[in-house]
């Protein structure tokens, strides 16, 4: 039986979501066997040439959630904010998209928003769309304001109150405080990956799913770099992906898409 990204969070260890910036990235991702793929605002913004968030993706991931419909597996989208600071707009924006989820977080410009305005747009978008995953980013932790346990379960609690089907708190690393808002948010909860905790580790504290956010993205350009400095500097030259396997991989897509 073919499992829902809503099943996906359910399984005997944490979602590994791993996040992709175009089609080539996905479809790698796709490759390696990863069944639902995430994309990150960071990696669109800077293929734009531009600093994350500030509402710079907008177009951009409409262009790329329609390009990703016809990759395998499942597909979330980083909304940022929602590009709106009203719950109608950001509906509105949302039911363009061709995705299984999307992650919307509550800050705008890297200061958080009213817990309550950010309520509403959670609530306004499941009304649109009930069959999407909804997932709630409380941006405490990644922006150290109200960094607390107390601050970031009363917005979580909040967002679940309205329709919230996951949370997502970036940010927060140290095991006890995962353990505390595992146990006290009654969805799934996400965070990044966690240097030294293993999704096992993560799974017995109580997390449900594990973006990689913008690492691949960053990983990327160094190996990008890393490839030109070991052909200058006459270093051994890093592993690549062969053309030829890549290529087969898109002229398998082109066909898919038309």
């Amino acid at each position: 039986m073919v499992k829902t990204f809503r099943d996906l969070h359910f399984g005997d260890r944490p979602l590994l979501l791993p996040n992709a910036w175009d089609v080539p990235s996905a479809l790698t991702f796709a490759e390696a066997g990863f069944d639902a793929i995430g994309t990150t605002s960071f990696g669109v913004a800077s293929a734009l040439g531009r600093p994350d968030g500030g509402r710079a993706t907008k177009e951009a991931n409409l262009r790329l959630a329609e390009a990703l419909s016809a990759v395998p597996g499942h597909v979330s989208v980083d909304i940022e904010d929602g590009y709106a600071d009203s719950p109608e707009a950001v509906a509105d924006y949302v039911a363009q998209l061709d995705a299984a989820g999307v992650n919307i977080e509550d800050s705008t410009d890297e200061t958080l928003i009213p817990s309550q305005a950010h309520a509403a747009k959670v609530q306004a978008v499941k009304e649109r769309c009930p069959a999407l995953f909804v997932n709630a980013r409380v941006d405490t932790y990644w922006l150290g304001q109200d960094a607390d346990v107390e601050s970031t379960l009363e917005r979580a609690q909040l967002y679940c109150r309205h329709g919230a089907d996951g949370v997502f708190v970036p940010g927060a690393v140290e095991p006890a405080v995962l353990g505390e808002l595992a146990a006290n948010i009654p969805v799934p909860v996400n965070v990044l990956v966690v240097p030294g905790l293993s999704l096992g580790e993560l799974g017995r504290l109580g997390i449900r799913r594990v973006s990689t956010g913008s690492l691949p993205y960053r990983a990327a350009v160094h190996a990008a770099a890393s490839v030109a400095v070991a052909v200058r500097d006459g270093g051994g030259v890093p592993a690549a992906v062969p053309y030829p396997e890549l290529q087969a991989r898109l002229v398998d897509y082109a066909r898919r898409v038309g």
